[in-house]
């Protein structure tokens, strides 16, 4: 399905905080948004409707153009959105891809343009009679990319639609608002790579993960499962050195052969961008058996477990990739069997199960608070749900008063808590079961606010008796339960 209207609306209000003195000039496409909803993707939309570019700077500050054969000029890249196109960012880095050769993973986002267009520019295009396609506008998100390398990059045009690229320096970019805000960025240098972290799996296609401390302000990424790893030191000759001392060190960990998988990017707490050297070996053992001297813990995940966990995206994307990268049949067929050999036997049957807080908070007037989930999200996109997270090395009241804080800004007291209902569920035949934890607050500070954009769009109570239709299935029948009185129930099993 195409792209939500919520997350085009969202894209362009985030840009509008940054150039609010364009609202004007954007007019047009505000008044787009209002009347056509989700149609504004749709490229046969002809009142306007959104395409999405990609500005990719290179280490020398070049910008890369493309000749468009149907048009006659030399624009960057960039075209229309496509039903499996999972976010305007992806739009354009898909048309990158398809119009010059460049692979997505040759580039990485602009620091602080990580999830906000660069450029909005709305042009009109020539209609098309043989195509059936009158006279009609483009609303044009571009976002700004870097290009990792200095050497030259294969290019394997789109024959039928580019004649040709050039790298232009910005004075002679050819849109004029776009070259006025390229010449004010301020130049980003590239840093010497001096992190390493290592990609750690096993023969079934799992990898090791490290959750990290919860000490915000005086650790990256805390409270977050990642790569172990960490910086060069003056002793380490190479990187892989750096590597090898920081798996020693942090979890007295050896791998006899690690291999280079390439740098990534990532951001820091100021918005530096920093390269991470990523390393990649296999091991077989158990986590519970390392001495682990930072963080919380270690354990092994399967790719399709990620969505599951709190984790960069750039951690999930890296795993990802390694794991499409290994050969076919590298992991055992019966990864069970693999499963049960290294590690201790459990009781029969006993499956570990998912554990969820979930906030039931409570209006005067007997409203429900709510959030709208963002369109992107892996589960449940724009969908309503209460306030929840997974619990992690922490008790259940703990994470419920962390996530509080850390989704909506609100301040709860633990001993203004009170668990209201507990929900059993399982998704499908052979999920990981899940156990729901209702707690009620019955008192709080705090109005909700949007502190993570990226997973919330909206805060809003509810009437309990009129809750909308799309609400995760789950919610609705814990708050029915709840209002009933009852503290337990049980969904999706057989």
């Amino acid at each position: 399905m195409p792209l939500s209207h919520d997350h085009i609306r969202t894209t362009v209000a985030t840009y509008l905080a940054r150039h609010p003195h364009e609202s004007e000039q954007l007019g047009a496409l505000l008044d787009a948004l209002d009347r056509t909803g989700d149609a504004i993707a749709s490229r046969s939309t002809f009142t306007g409707h959104v395409t999405c570019g990609a500005i990719v700077v290179d280490p020398l500050g070049r910008v890369l153009h493309v000749l468009h054969v149907a048009s006659g000029k030399v624009l960057a890249p960039g075209g229309h959105i496509e039903h499996a196109d999972e976010s305007l960012a992806a739009t354009a880095l898909r048309r990158l891809h398809e119009e010059t050769g460049i692979p997505p993973r040759a580039v990485t986002p602009w620091p602080g343009y990580e999830a906000v267009s660069f450029d909005i520019d709305i042009h009109d295009n020539d209609a098309r009679p043989g195509k059936g396609e009158p006279g009609h506008q483009h609303f044009d998100l571009r976002f700004l990319f870097r290009l990792h390398t200095a050497a030259e990059v294969p290019v394997v045009l789109q024959e039928e639609e580019v004649g040709g690229i050039e790298w232009r320096p910005v004075d002679r970019v050819t849109s004029p608002s776009l070259r006025e805000k390229l010449l004010k960025l301020p130049p980003q240098a590239q840093p010497e790579t001096a992190n390493a972290s290592a990609l750690i799996y096993n023969d079934r296609g799992e990898y090791l993960l490290h959750l990290r401390d919860y000490f915000p302000g005086r650790i990256w990424e805390p409270g977050m499962w990642s790569l172990l790893g960490g910086g060069r030191e003056p002793q380490d000759a190479t990187l892989e050195h750096t590597v090898r001392r920081e798996l020693a060190e942090e979890a007295g960990l050896v791998i006899p052969d690690l291999t280079s998988f390439g740098t990534e990017y990532a951001s820091d707490d100021a918005g530096a961008t920093v390269p991470i050297a990523i390393y990649a070996g296999r091991w077989n053992g158990d986590p519970r058996e390392l001495h682990l001297t930072e963080g919380v813990m270690l354990a092994w995940f399967a790719p399709t477990d990620l969505h599951r966990l709190r984790i960069a995206d750039t951690t999930s994307d890296l795993v990802r990739r390694h794991a499409a990268s290994l050969p076919a049949g590298t992991a055992p067929q019966s990864g069970l069997a693999a499963h049960e050999e290294r590690r201790p036997a459990s009781p029969h049957g006993t499956v570990l199960n998912v554990i969820g807080v979930h906030l039931y908070l409570e209006r005067p007037d007997g409203t429900v608070l709510l959030g709208l989930r963002h369109p992107d999200s892996a589960f449940a996109p724009s969908t309503w749900h209460v306030l929840a997270g997974h619990c992690e090395q922490e008790s259940a009241i703990t994470c419920l008063v962390r996530e509080a804080r850390e989704e909506a800004g609100l301040h709860i007291e633990r001993q203004d808590v009170e668990l209201v209902h507990v929900i059993h569920h399982i998704d499908r035949a052979r999920d990981r079961p899940r156990m729901g934890l209702f707690f009620r607050a019955r008192t709080w500070s705090g109005e909700p606010e949007l502190r993570e954009p990226d997973k919330c769009t909206q805060w809003t109570f509810w009437d309990p008796s009129a809750l909308p239709d799309d609400i995760v299935p789950y919610t609705r029948v814990a708050i029915e339960g709840i209002r009933a009185g009852r503290l337990y129930t049980e969904t999706g099993w057989a």
